[in-house]
């Protein structure tokens, strides 16, 4: 459980597209944006194909959980030369005092975020991981910002490493991006100043914008946030975006508040839900769901992963069948709708973590938010793998 200080936070610190920051937190980011990071510099990488300490290179094993409790274990199987890249921003996870994060990731903070989100994409592509100056946690609970201003240190990182990694690393290749809640703000800002509409769009394989609003005209699937990049339609779509924002099916958003997950701005646009389990309607979320004991204390504690097998030592479970999805629209929200098949008769646990908890209840405002890309993690990494292979053909 939390304190109400953090109530707010909880409730703030993943959102986009709210009031400007406060004075002093606009003051700070024209003070020093002068000073730009070298990117020429390994240590800002968490992932990048040369950093001896790369955050994504590490196993990545997962332990299946059966129906009926009994376990097996999953390798971890790279891949040495895969044929795209993937860029990725992380979310929100800083807990550094000033208005934007230093250069020096925490493990429970940025390390962790990054391998629990991004590092599976190495058995598809090359990854590629910068840190950034982002909006951290505690500036959020002063006043939520736009996380994507062009004026940001956040975003003005996010532009010169993606260029920087343009200019030294891509030679040609496709790329995917894969960003998450601020990482998918600043990506949607960074698709619309740097490829939308120019010839680099042709490299373009996918934009994996998960946890916030992409939004389009009702019934298009191009216009809204980008003027040429569309929607996926299907998994087999090149050049396109990815875009979703989970709750669990019995807990749906609703109503006022900070329900912004999934809520169009107006009446003549809706938001995005492409269900990476299944396209065109239901399907099995094929979810890595993190083993990590070290999370956020407001995030409900590990679950009995099964009550009849030993402790489980890898970083990743796998419980198959227990989850599947569809995307909802029910005119004001359009949302990937998370559905849990338990079983109490079966000695698999039958819930999963991903909850944000405030005294102890669950904060349905941000539905399944903490857990977007794990809970899907599995069907992105193929379909990115499936759209690496359609790119490549002649």
């Amino acid at each position: 459980m939390i304190d109400m200080k953090w109530t707010r936070v909880l409730g703030l610190a993943s959102l986009a597209g709210l009031p400007l920051l406060p004075a002093f937190a606009q003051e700070a980011a024209t003070a020093e944006a002068v000073t730009a990071v070298d990117y020429a510099d390994i240590d800002n990488w968490l992932c990048h194909p040369n950093n001896e300490l790369d955050v994504c290179d590490h196993d990545l094993s997962a332990t299946i959980v059966n129906a009926d409790g009994s376990l097996e274990v999953e390798p971890w199987i790279g891949n040495s030369d895969p044929a795209i890249d993937c860029f990725y921003i992380y979310p929100t996870t800083s807990l550094d005092e000033d208005t934007f994060s230093d250069l020096n990731p925490g493990r429970h903070e940025e390390i962790i975020t990054v391998f629990t989100q991004f590092a599976r994409f190495q058995s598809v592509c090359r990854a590629f991981a910068p840190v950034y100056r982002q909006i951290t946690i505690p500036a959020l609970l002063t006043n939520a910002g736009n996380l994507a201003d062009n004026e940001q240190l956040n975003y003005i990182d996010t532009v010169d490493s993606f260029r920087h990694y343009l200019e030294n690393h891509n030679n040609g290749r496709g790329f995917a991006l894969v960003g998450h809640s601020q990482g998918t703000s600043l990506l949607m800002e960074l698709i619309r100043n740097e490829i939308d509409g120019q010839p680099i769009q042709e490299q373009l394989v996918s934009a994996l914008l998960v946890g916030n609003s992409v939004v389009v005209p009702k019934g298009e699937v191009v216009g809204g946030s980008f003027r040429e990049v569309p929607l996926c339609e299907s998994a087999e779509q090149i050049g396109c975006v990815i875009s979703y924002a989970t709750y669990r099916d019995n807990l749906p958003p609703g109503g006022e508040g900070l329900f912004l997950f999934g809520r169009a701005p107006d009446d003549e646009s809706e938001v995005a839900c492409f269900n990476p389990a299944n396209p065109g309607g239901e399907g099995e979320l094929d979810a890595y769901l993190s083993n990590i004991g070290e999370i956020f204390q407001a995030v409900a504690p590990m679950p009995v992963w099964s009550s009849t097998a030993p402790e489980i030592n890898t970083p990743f479970v796998k419980a198959p069948g227990l989850l599947s999805a569809r995307c909802v629209n029910d005119g004001a929200f359009h949302y990937l709708a998370v559905s849990i098949a338990a079983d109490p008769s079966d000695a698999r646990t039958d819930d999963i973590r991903g909850d944000v908890l405030i005294n102890g209840e669950i904060n349905t405002p941000w539905g399944l938010h903490l857990i977007d890309m794990t809970l899907a993690m599995g069907n992105l990494v193929d379909i990115v793998g499936r759209q690496a292979e359609i790119y490549a053909e002649p």
